[in-house]
C-alpha cells in the first residue's frame, strides 16, 4: 500500500485543507503515516505552508527540506499560502516534485500520478486573484472527534496594511450554501455534536451570493437535526449585522462564545492598518452582544508594536481593551512582512519594547480569563469531552463548554463526544476543574 505523509502550517483552514487533500489520497487507497517517523518513510510528503509571516516562510523551507531528507526517492509536493506566493522559489529547492497553491487542490492525484510516470517536476500554481469560485473539497470525517471544522468561505477582500492574505488566498468567495448544509448533515450523521464555521474571513460568507447572507446559513443549519452546536471560528465586528444578532439571540444552537478580532485599541492605529471599524463602533457591537447574550465568552486578537504605535497609542488601547471585557486575548507582536504596505511604514517599534507590551497584555489576559472563568463556579454548564489521560490514581477526561472554558473533571474515555451537565468546582485562567453532574444521551441533548 502506498504511503502519504502530511505537515500542515499556519491556521485552522490550512488544517481543514489538509484534511480534505487527505480525503483524496484516501480514495486512491493510501495509508496515512507520520510525517516524521524514520523507520516508515512515505512515498509522498505533502507540506501545506503558511505565509502570514516572514516566519511562515521560513518554517515551511524548512520542513520542505525535511521531508526531502526523510525520503530522497518520494515525491515533495508543496501546497497552502507560501506556495502560492512563491511557486519559482519552492521549485528551485532540489527535490521539490510538485508546487500547487490555494486552489486546484482537487487535481492533486493527476499531478501526483503525472510525476510518477514522467518523474518531471510541476508547477500547478495560477493567479489566485482571477478565481472567483469556491474550491470545492469536501471532509467527512475528522480525526478530531468531537468537533468538525467546516469550511464555508475562502479569500479576503480586506487588504489590511500589515495582511499578505488577500495575495495568497485571494478575494473572497462562499462556499454554495447547499453544500454547506448538506456536508453539515454528513457530519452529525457521522456523529459530531459541534460544527466550527471556518474561512479565511467567516464573517464575509454571502458577500459575493445574491440575497444569501451569513445569518440565512446559521438559520440553515440552527434546522439540522441532532445538530448540537454551532460556533463561528472568527468574525469581524462590522460583519456582525442585526440580523446575525438576532440569530445569536434566539438561535439555542449558537455558542455564547464570538472570536472578534480587534487587532488595536487606538483609532490612529487601526486608521494606519486599514481597518474597517473605529474603537466606538467596536465597543458599541460588544456592548450589544453583551447585552443579547449574557455570559457571552469574546476573544480576540491583538497586534501590538504597529508602526506607530507609541507609548500613549498603547496605553489607549490598553484601556479600551479592559473596558470590552474580553473573555481571553491572543496576543501578537507586529511582525514585518515583505510584500506589505506596513513593512515598509516609517516609525518600527523596537523588539525590545513591543515584548514588553505583550507581556503587558498577557497578564491582562490572564486576569480577564479568570474573572471570566469565576462567573461560573458552582454552576452546572455542558460540556462536551475531547480527550482522555490517567492522573496518578484516576482518568480524566477534558472538553470545552459551549462559551469556551476548558473543563477537567474525573471520567473515562467512553464519554468523549458525549453532551455532559457539569458543575464548576474551581475556575482557572487556563483550566477549570469541574465534576460531572450527569449525562445526556442523544434524545435529550436539548434538554435544560
Amino acid at each position: 500500500m502506498k504511503k502519504v505523509a502530511f505537515h500542515t502550517l499556519g491556521c485552522k483552514v490550512n488544517f481543514y485543507d489538509t484534511e480534505a487533500i487527505w480525503q483524496l489520497f484516501k480514495n486512491e487507497g493510501y495509508e496515512q503515516v507520520d510525517f516524521d517517523d524514520t523507520n516508515e518513510p512515505a512515498d509522498v510528503y505533502v507540506i501545506n505552508t503558511c505565509s502570514v509571516t516572514n516566519t511562515g516562510d521560513k518554517k515551511s523551507r524548512q520542513m520542505i527540506r525535511r521531508a526531502i531528507r526523510r525520503n530522497p526517492e518520494a515525491i515533495i509536493a508543496v501546497t497552502g499560502c507560501y506556495a502560492q506566493t512563491a511557486s519559482k522559489e519552492i521549485l528551485d529547492i532540489d527535490g521539490v516534485d510538485l508546487v500547487i497553491g490555494t486552489q486546484d487542490r482537487e487535481k492533486i492525484m493527476d499531478y501526483v500520478k503525472q510525476i510518477q510516470k514522467e518523474r518531471q517536476p510541476i508547477n500547478a500554481v495560477r493567479n489566485i486573484m482571477k478565481t472567483r469560485n469556491f474550491e470545492e473539497l469536501d471532509v467527512p470525517d475528522f480525526s478530531e472527534r468531537t468537533r468538525a471544522f467546516l469550511k464555508i468561505q475562502e479569500g479576503c477582500n480586506n487588504f489590511c496594511t500589515f495582511c499578505i492574505i488577500p495575495w495568497t488566498r485571494g478575494l473572497s468567495r462562499s462556499r454554495a450554501p447547499e453544500d454547506v448544509v448538506k456536508q453539515a448533515r454528513k457530519l452529525v450523521d457521522s456523529g459530531y455534536q459541534e460544527i466550527v464555521l471556518t474561512g479565511i474571513h467567516t464573517g464575509g460568507y454571502g458577500d459575493d451570493l445574491d440575497n444569501y447572507k451569513l445569518a440565512d446559513l446559521l438559520w440553515d443549519l440552527d434546522k439540522i437535526e441532532g445538530l448540537k452546536r454551532i460556533r463561528i471560528s472568527s468574525i469581524e465586528a462590522s460583519q456582525i449585522t442585526d440580523e446575525v444578532i438576532e440569530v445569536l439571540k434566539t438561535s439555542d444552537k449558537m455558542c455564547r462564545h464570538l472570536h472578534i478580532p480587534l487587532q488595536a485599541g487606538d483609532n490612529e492605529v487601526l486608521k494606519a492598518m486599514r481597518r474597517k471599524y473605529t474603537i466606538e463602533e467596536f465597543g458599541e457591537k460588544i456592548d450589544k452582544i453583551h447585552e443579547i447574550m449574557p455570559d457571552v465568552a469574546i476573544t480576540t486578537d491583538i497586534i501590538v508594536g504597529f508602526p506607530g504605535e507609541d507609548e500613549e497609542k498603547f496605553e489607549n488601547s490598553y484601556k479600551f481593551i479592559e473596558k470590552c471585557k474580553f473573555s481571553e486575548l491572543h496576543v501578537f507582536p507586529y511582525s514585518k512582512r515583505t510584500g506589505t504596505p506596513a513593512a515598509k511604514m516609517d516609525q518600527q517599534v523596537d523588539l525590545e519594547e513591543k515584548n514588553r507590551r505583550v507581556h503587558e497584555l498577557i497578564d491582562l489576559s490572564e486576569k480577564m480569563q479568570l474573572e471570566y472563568a469565576k462567573k461560573f463556579e458552582n454552576q452546572v454548564i455542558e460540556v462536551i469531552p475531547e480527550t482522555a489521560k490517567n492522573n496518578e490514581d484516576s482518568q480524566v477526561i477534558t472538553g470545552h463548554s459551549d462559551n469556551y472554558l476548558q473543563v477537567i473533571m474525573e471520567g473515562t474515555d467512553d464519554l468523549i463526544g458525549k453532551v455532559c451537565k457539569v458543575k464548576i468546582a474551581e475556575a482557572g485562567v487556563n483550566e477549570c476543574k469541574g465534576k460531572i453532574v450527569r449525562v445526556l444521551e442523544p434524545s435529550n441533548v436539548n434538554a435544560v
